[in-house]
């Protein structure tokens, strides 16, 4: 690549930083000078999910002209998403505020006993207010009349939805719905800008649940999440016929987008719940965005069931 004397682009620069703590401290002063003095006279709160945290830096990094960033990982630590940025052919960890809106390079320790960013024992999931949401003719699972009733707004496509499925709610049907303490419900929320495959593939799940029933929409649901680096429509109506549906019918129902409205008007219910960004669950009505691990869910259902 021809090396830039200039450039009018913001350049992620790992080694300058590397070599120069002091221009770490200073970015990071004056990047959190900028985002408490944003807060303190916007009066804004809140966080995005670590989905839509990490599509926002993977676009401004892009934007610059550059290179290409691609996402590698993201994960909450402490009051900060880690991501992780192949850039450059070098995986780099850029730290972005709750909120998705400041971005910081490399956290210092400002004393020997400060906690690791890692650690977030102490601080767990915070749920938001409780809100309604309503279950409507969406898919269900487990038992009708449990206490806990959670919902998940999800988009197939989402590399953290994916995680979510094999790390949490796994775990969560294990404890909870197996053992009828828990409904779980499920809504379309399919990021389509970023994610071409995640609406046909929430067609592809009710186009199944039409023949099969709330059964064979899970089915279908954990087909897609298990094959995530597959999704198409050819590979759809393979895995629709292997779970048994009469092949021409299905086809006819996902080719008219029979079921397009179905998702387009969940996604539009959840925005109009402040969903942004995916995985994002409700607990009882109590708001938690983002791919948490089982414990803070465990947390939560488990005070749920105490009341």
């Amino acid at each position: 690549m021809e090396h830039k004397e200039k450039s009018d682009v913001v350049e992620i620069n790992i080694g300058v930083f590397k070599r120069n703590i002091w221009l770490i401290v200073s970015i990071i002063l004056a990047l959190l000078l900028v985002y408490f003095a944003f807060f303190k006279s916007a009066g804004i709160t809140g966080s995005v999910s670590g989905d839509a945290a990490a599509q926002k830096l993977i676009s401004f990094i892009n934007s610059q002209g550059n290179g290409e960033a691609k996402l590698v990982s993201v994960s909450q630590k402490g009051t900060l998403y880690e991501i992780v940025v192949n850039y450059q052919d070098q995986d780099i960890p850029v730290f972005v505020t709750l909120d998705g809106n400041y971005l910081i390079t490399s956290p210092v320790p400002l004393s020997d006993d400060a906690p690791a960013l890692g650690d977030t024992a102490d601080t767990g999931a915070t749920p938001g207010e409780k809100v309604d949401v309503e279950i409507g003719d969406s898919p269900v699972l487990g038992n009708k009349s449990a206490k806990v009733v959670i919902v998940e707004f999800t988009d197939y496509e989402c590399p953290f939805c994916g995680r979510h499925f094999s790390e949490t709610f796994s775990q969560i049907k294990k404890d909870y719905i197996d053992t009828g303490k828990v409904l779980y419900v499920l809504k379309d929320f399919p990021l389509i800008s970023i994610h071409s495959e995640a609406q046909k593939a929430a067609e592809a799940a009710h186009c199944v649940r039409d023949q099969l029933k709330d059964t064979g929409y899970w089915k279908m649901h954990d087909k897609l999440f298990e094959n995530q680096q597959s999704l198409s429509v050819e590979n759809e109506k393979k895995w629709a016929r292997e779970l048994g549906v009469q092949g021409a019918t299905f086809d006819s129902c996902l080719d008219s987008g029979k079921h397009a409205k179905t998702v387009t008007d969940s996604t539009k219910y959840g925005e109009s719940l402040g969903v942004s960004g995916t995985p994002n669950s409700f607990i009882n009505g109590l708001g938690l965005s983002g791919a948490y691990p089982y414990s803070d869910f465990k947390n939560i259902i488990d005070s749920e069931l105490a009341k």
